[in-house]
């Protein structure tokens, strides 16, 4: 029987030989087809393989983005991570006219993706509380002092410095940004007040404060989900695209009230003039990292009515009050309201609150009756409505609003009336707030005292609000639907102070804006370490392609080999030898003389 033998590619101590009678029976089988299941298997193989390690290293790309939103809502209420070197911080001070408020805001570090926007939150201490602190009285208040205002805002700086890590300080921009109060300041007095921050927080403070980091905005600048469809700034002649719905904005503070919202459609216009006017109320912002992107591209409709916050609007009446009762009295020869035994009744009092109105020495007594709807009715020429169409309060421009595909947010005072006293902040329901008003205003003072006593109202209720509130209803119902013209019906309005757990203030949306930019900056630092990193996992999945290639290689060559071996064992005869097959002479012996 012949025999093969092996002893090419081996060490000599590893010489054998293979009987094909006793090889195993693979052999005897047809070698190409052992040689095909055998690429197939290594092919199969090596892609599995490759799957493997590409899942596990990039894996975390395929999570899913409803537990990504889930758990950005759960994470941002928890403390701040203040140890990681990666989240960044900014400061905003909203300067009002009742006082000031200080903000502080972080973010992590950008993505990398162009189209995304800063994940800014507000900071939260060791116990999840925002980081928020106010100070009284307003900065306007030191008009005639200018050079007390840095340390009347120092004890707020210092309040985020402690907050703040102290290696970010320099990094932290800082914005001081001042409300209606400053702007009905002459403007040599404003720049009187900003000249001293500018001059003196750099001195005490390492935040990044720039000269353009503290000014007396506009009020433009303060300030399975549904659909609309918007036709983007700048490409009107472009079919209109479809993205999330926005929601509006009403603010009502204590000089001015605010109203804000996306105007998706192009608009147009009663009149030449009113098209001039309206260009001053529509703003258009690009949020977006890069100017050239019109993805973040909104239209807003932002007007600011001074003059309208529930405090000067109590003062605007009081005023005009005075003035028409001191003169009917000389008219008519009568003596109402200038004593406590004869006062001027007020509708817009609680029943038997007592009041007092003093100016240029004069003395006016007050008596409420709390009657809601009379106030109303008194309050509507303080409107300034006007006959002309698409108007709002003073005869302002308005765009219109799509009240069956609308939501808004009331904040301050749309907060404060609703749920302070009446307790149904929240869904408005202009139905129910008006029993509600209405049942406030005609119940004695001598009660709602006894309830303020016994803790059931807000905890930070305080006398003030409950002599005024039946005013500041009937001002709020007034301004919301006769001076911006929402219906009655209306029911997408929610008043609240915070949105997802988030205290929404203009604050945010001023950094958000004045941040826009930093993504950029973010992305050019990580291009060379993003691409570094591309490189390594590619080097990372190559060198295990080179590995599985030459495993395969290596496994083909000794297949290969053995159909080799196999042709030459069916070609040799059966008396012949292998080595006849190589050319040498037989093995055997000598033939005849």
């Amino acid at each position: 029987m012949g025999r093969i033998g092996i002893s090419c590619l081996f060490p000599a101590s590893w010489h054998f030989s293979i009987s094909p009678v006793g090889c195993p029976r693979i052999l005897n089988t047809n070698l190409r087809q052992i040689v095909v299941i055998s690429i197939l298997a290594a092919a199969v193989s090596l892609l599995y393989f490759s799957v493997v390690i590409i899942r596990s290293k990039y894996g975390w790309l395929s999570k899913d983005k409803k537990f990504q939103r889930y758990l950005a809502r759960v994470t941002d209420v928890e403390a701040t991570d203040t140890n990681n070197p990666n989240v960044n911080y900014g400061i905003v001070v909203d300067c009002g006219s009742s006082g000031s408020r200080i903000f502080v805001y972080c973010w992590p570090q950008h993505n990398g993706n162009p189209h995304d926007l800063l994940d800014i939150r507000q900071m939260r201490d060791k116990n999840r509380k925002p980081v928020v602190m106010k100070i009284k009285p307003g900065i306007s208040e030191f008009a005639t002092s200018p050079e007390k205002v840095s340390d009347y805002i120092s004890p707020l700086l210092s309040f985020a410095a402690e907050h703040v890590p102290r290696a970010k300080h320099k990094e932290t921009p800082l914005y001081i940004l001042c409300t209606a109060g400053m702007r009905v300041l002459p403007e040599s007095q404003q720049k009187a007040i900003l000249e001293d921050l500018l001059t003196d927080i750099p001195v005490h403070y390492d935040f990044l404060f720039s000269d353009s980091h503290a000014e007396v905005i506009s009020g433009k600048q303060e300030d399975d989900e549904a659909v609309v469809e918007v036709n983007i700034p700048g490409s009107e002649s472009s079919e209109a695209i479809v993205r999330k719905r926005t929601a509006g904005i009403l603010d009502m503070g204590g000089v001015s009230t605010q109203i804000a919202y996306e105007v998706p459609k192009t608009v147009s216009f009663a009149s030449s003039q009113q098209e001039e006017v309206a260009k001053n109320l529509l703003a258009e912002f690009n949020l977006g990292c890069d100017v050239h992107q019109t993805e973040h591209v909104y239209r807003v409709y932002v007007a600011t009515f001074l003059g309208f916050g529930g405090n000067a609007a109590r003062q605007r009446y009081e005023d005009r009050l005075f003035a028409s009762t001191v003169q009917k009295n000389r008219l008519l020869g009568k003596q109402t309201g200038l004593t406590p035994d004869a006062p001027f009744l007020d509708p817009c009092l609680p029943l038997d609150l007592k009041d007092e109105i003093q100016q240029n020495g004069q003395t006016l007594y007050l008596r409420g009756t709390g009657d809601f709807d009379l106030c109303r009715e008194t309050l509507q020429p303080f409107m300034n409505k006007t006959n002309e169409t698409q108007t709002s309060l003073n005869g302002v421009y308005q765009p219109p609003i799509h009240f069956q595909n609308s939501e808004f947010y009331g904040f301050s005072e749309f907060y404060y009336c609703t749920e302070d006293v009446l307790r149904m902040g929240g869904d408005y329901n202009a139905a129910k707030f008006t029993k509600a008003a209405k049942d406030y205003c005609a119940t004695k003072w001598s009660i709602l005292r006894e309830r303020f006593d016994r803790g059931l109202y807000a905890s930070h209720a305080d006398l003030h609000r409950l002599k005024y509130q039946c005013f500041k209803s009937a001002w709020m119902f007034e301004v919301f639907h006769r001076g911006f013209s929402f219906p009655v019906t209306y029911k997408s309005l929610k008043t609240a102070l915070q949105v997802y757990d988030k205290e929404v203030q203009w604050t945010l949306g001023a950094i958000l804006y004045r941040t826009r930019f930093l993504p950029l900056r973010d992305i050019r630092q990580e291009v060379f370490r993003a691409g570094h990193a591309h490189w390594q996992g590619v080097s990372f999945v190559y060198n295990h392609y080179l590995f599985s290639g030459c495993f395969l290689v290596v496994l083909l060559s000794i297949l290969l080999y053995l159909l080799r071996l196999r042709r030459i064992h069916r070609r040799a005869p059966r008396t012949g030898s292998l080595w006849m097959e190589e050319g040498l002479p037989s093995q055997k012996g000598p033939g005849p003389l």
